[in-house]
């Protein structure tokens, strides 16, 4: 594969969240996928069942694809990058403005298909967890 085939499937990734399409079938069936609270998933399964639970907290979501950063080195993608969006509650962020939407993404792509992904953010998109994080009670939203 080349850097760009690679690069074209980790945004085509992003997109079809935003558009609330098929993931899965751009993951390896033995795929491994780290998410910030959840862990470690390994394979398709675990990842269909995790994506099930992450839509009841997320209703919309956009990533900035003019915002992106994207690094590459072999079968390594990293895509860090700006999101928006609404959580199931109704609240709202917006990068820049609310604590969350900054994120960073690490994609291992070979023969056409995500074997291996780890997602760094903070997954409170409401800043709903106040009592350990005090400053989020006084942050404009």
């Amino acid at each position: 594969m080349t850097e760009e085939q690679r690069v074209s499937v980790a945004r085509e990734f992003l997109l079809r969240l935003d558009k609330d399409e098929d993931i899965l079938e751009l993951f390896d069936d033995d795929a491994l996928y780290y998410f910030p609270k959840r862990g470690l998933m390994r394979g398709k399964q675990e990842i269909s069942e995790f994506l099930v639970q992450l839509g009841k907290f997320i209703s919309v979501i956009k990533h900035d694809a003019d915002r992106f950063n994207i690094v590459t080195q072999g079968s390594l993608v990293v895509i860090e990058g700006a999101s928006s969006g609404v959580t199931a509650d109704g609240v709202e962020w917006v990068a820049g403005r609310t604590h969350a939407g900054n994120w960073c993404d690490v994609f291992d792509i070979q023969d056409f298909k995500i074997r291996r992904l780890s997602t760094y953010l903070d997954p409170d998109y409401a800043g709903a967890d106040t009592a350990r994080y005090p400053w989020l009670q006084t942050e404009s939203r």
